[in-house]
């Protein structure tokens, strides 16, 4: 099963969350919807909606309150998207100028607030405190993640343990609360919950680690941002990481040293390219990654092998490494 036959399966329902996300976006304030729209609309896959659609239908739970639970949690994301942007003072978000750039910092941090405000105004409508205890939480560590990625803006010595404490934070926790929340509406076994939020976690690492692998690999074209964007910005992600833990000494200087004095020009983004393709930083990041993916199969186990939802997880596991967005 290939994801876009997962895509198809749940169409109808997508559409739905389209709806939704059209709806409770509008505003007096037309530029609101103007910001939000340009980011919404840019083409993303609507992962985690879908993946929460995935996990409600298979804890038993088809009503309607997937589809305003499933735009709060695209919200979420989205807010995260246009604050992140303004941090990195980002040019491109998913191949088209990011809204930083359109409309100004502050009203990307302003409209970003907003869509934050209007999720949690929707998990206020479900009247079901878990979700919100689950929500709230989510989004508390997500600001953690944030601040400690800035923390750590520029640190060479940035260790492994340090990187994977920043990638659960900013984006594990959300997709692994896109999956347990569809196992709370189902009101499903402690096991059966339990499972689907590690699932999710084990997913959402992989997902980050594979787009920071992306961001020494792709072409602009395919990924839809800025190749070696990551590395002008001072992030140190796992191919660095990786490649100066592992490098000569006279190496690690001149990377620590270019990063130190932010002389990151084209030519020495080439040269610190080639030193990880050189050390293996790709191939131990993508390793890790399908390590991740690895395990969250494995918490599938617990579930039906003949239960069409679960091929569908397994699916959407499978596209994590090969996608190109």
């Amino acid at each position: 099963m290939e994801i876009a036959d997962v895509l198809s399966s749940y169409k109808n329902e997508l559409e739905q969350i389209e709806s939704c996300l059209e709806r409770y976006v509008t505003s007096d304030i037309k530029l609101i919807p103007d910001v939000a729209g340009h980011l919404i609309d840019s083409g993303g896959k609507r992962i985690r909606p879908l993946l929460h659609l995935i996990s409600s239908r298979l804890c038993g739970y088809t009503g309607g309150a997937r589809f305003p639970l499933a735009a709060a949690i695209e919200f979420i994301h989205t807010a995260t998207l246009l604050h992140d942007d303004v941090i990195d003072e980002a040019l491109v978000r998913r191949g088209k100028p990011s809204a930083n750039i359109v409309w100004g910092n502050a009203v990307s941090v302003l409209v970003g607030d907003f869509l934050y405000s209007k999720a949690f105004n929707l998990l206020s409508e479900t009247g079901d405190l878990r979700l919100i205890q689950l929500m709230s939480k989510m989004t508390n560590i997500m600001s953690e993640g944030e601040v400690f990625q800035l923390m750590k803006c520029g640190d060479t010595g940035l260790t492994e343990e340090e990187y994977f404490s920043i990638v659960e934070k900013k984006t594990a926790v959300l997709i692994s609360a896109a999956c347990e929340s569809g196992a709370v509406m189902g009101q499903a076994e402690e096991n059966a919950t339990e499972a689907l939020k590690q699932y999710g976690y084990n997913i959402g690492m992989a997902f980050q680690i594979a787009d920071d692998t992306l961001d020494y690999m792709a072409t602009e074209e395919d990924f839809g941002k800025s190749i070696g964007k990551d590395l002008e910005e001072g992030k140190m992600t796992l191919p660095l990481i990786y490649t100066l833990a592992h490098c000569s000494r006279a190496d690690r200087q001149m990377v620590k040293s270019a990063v130190d004095k932010k002389e990151l020009t084209p030519e020495v983004i080439k040269d610190i390219f080639a030193l990880i393709d050189k050390s293996g930083g790709i191939d131990y990041s993508l390793q890790r990654a399908e390590n991740f993916i690895r395990k969250a199969k494995k918490g599938l186990r617990i579930f039906d092998d003949e239960r069409r939802e679960k091929k569908q997880l397994l699916s959407v596991a499978d596209y994590i490494l090969s996608r190109k967005i």
